[in-house]
């Protein structure tokens, strides 16, 4: 398991945003997106260009899902923004979609990583840690789907 540096991370996502890698495209913004047959409504969007020597497409797709405990969608709308910063400039990663389902209030995420090895890592980091710890218990869980050609 790798040990993100979260401090790094955010230099990274202050880097990114200062050259202009880092973006927050709002064209899907409260579209449905389908997972496993399930309608989720997409609430933000975050994707980082590509640099020198990244592979051309992700090598894997990270799904987690949770339902927050003692928070509103809204509320966790809101509070979702402090995380952010911190694991936007983790190694491997490319994008995320952050998603609520309008039936239940559980929430998802969609994360595009450089490698099936930095989802895993992801899987089963502090910041994984953190939302399972705000999180009703028994609500987590995760998927880790590699990316074929």
């Amino acid at each position: 398991m790798h040990n993100y540096n979260f401090i790094l991370s955010l230099f990274n996502t202050i880097g990114n945003t200062c050259t202009g890698r880092l973006h927050f495209p709002r064209n899907r913004v409260g579209k449905e997106f389908i997972i496993d047959g399930e309608k989720w409504i997409i609430f933000r969007e975050a994707v980082v260009d590509p640099h020198k020597g990244q592979p051309e497409k992700p090598g894997a797709i990270f799904i987690p899902r949770f339902h927050v405990a003692n928070m509103s969608v809204r509320q966790n709308m809101i509070f979702s923004l402090l995380p952010m910063c911190l694991i936007l400039g983790l190694p491997g990663f490319r994008s995320k979609l952050w998603m609520y389902n309008p039936i239940n209030g559980d929430s998802a995420g969609y994360y595009e990583w450089d490698t099936i090895e930095d989802a895993q890592n992801y899987s089963q980091s502090q910041a994984m840690r953190f939302m399972s710890n705000r999180s009703v218990p028994g609500s987590v869980s995760f998927k880790v789907i590699p990316v074929r050609d």
